[in-house]
């Protein structure tokens, strides 16, 4: 069961409940508010988000590491999209979320987007930034000097 709950206690997994939060308060409490603006501007971040996330995880699929949040890390990836963000994947995500909330004109779930990046910060960030601190020590603190968390 632990096994398992390694696998299923992913961000794309936390992504996936606020979406459904999203989803669902959109159902609820429908508004017609973004129209194809809204249509527009949430499909550009959905896809953006997409594409960021697939490309960020390339480094890490090309570098020949880990994925994984609780996976320690073969290699200290900084060079791509990591050059501009320690998190370009969690940012990604954050931008599928709120292109969702803007499809679905569930403008009330933008309250879900800070709490998403708070979650995301607390679940994943922080212990990954602990494993990989105590893994590559001074090279990773020189890179967090240079980069910024999310941007």
């Amino acid at each position: 069961m632990k096994r398992l709950f390694h696998y299923v206690e992913l961000p794309p997994v936390w992504l996936a409940l606020f979406a459904g939060l999203a989803w669902l308060q959109a159902r609820v409490l429908p508004l017609d508010v973004t129209g194809r603006v809204g249509d527009a501007i949430g499909t550009g971040l959905v896809g953006a988000g997409l594409a960021v996330s697939g490309w960020a995880a390339l480094h890490f699929v090309l570098e020949r590491t880990s994925l994984i949040p609780r996976e320690r890390p073969d290699k200290l990836v900084t060079t791509g999209l990591y050059r501009f963000s320690r998190n370009p994947i969690y940012l990604a995500d954050a931008a599928i979320l709120l292109g969702l909330i803007l499809i679905w004109d569930a403008l009330p779930s933008l309250v879900l987007l800070p709490v998403f990046i708070k979650v995301i910060e607390w679940r994943f960030i922080r212990r990954e930034e602990a494993l990989i601190r105590a893994h590559f020590g001074a090279a990773f603190d020189a890179y967090c000097a240079r980069v910024r968390r999310w941007l």
